[in-house]
């Protein structure tokens, strides 16, 4: 199985990629036959920012689990605001 193919599965995940010239922790949005889309989340203020499209050729490295992946997942999750908890 390629690596594109694969990463289909791991659309809308959260997920450490790293290319050719950089590497940063969000979310796949779009898998392509020859790029992949991807939204960069800054881990300091949880907010998603630049919106990349990546060569897949280019990709070196792709993390969908882990200690790291979780811990974001978590952080994100504490700072969402569900109407069902806030205070009135």
């Amino acid at each position: 199985m390629r690596m594109i193919q694969k990463l289909k599965l791991f659309e809308q995940s959260v997920v450490f990629l790293r290319w050719a010239t950089d590497a940063e922790f969000g979310k796949i949005l779009y898998v392509g036959e020859d790029f992949v889309e991807f939204l960069a989340l800054n881990p300091e203020t949880m907010e998603y920012g630049d919106k990349i499209l990546i060569n897949s050729q280019l990709i070196l490295e792709v993390m969908v689990s882990g200690y790291e992946i979780s811990r974001i997942i978590a952080e994100m999750s504490a700072r969402a605001t569900s109407p069902m908890f806030s205070e009135n």
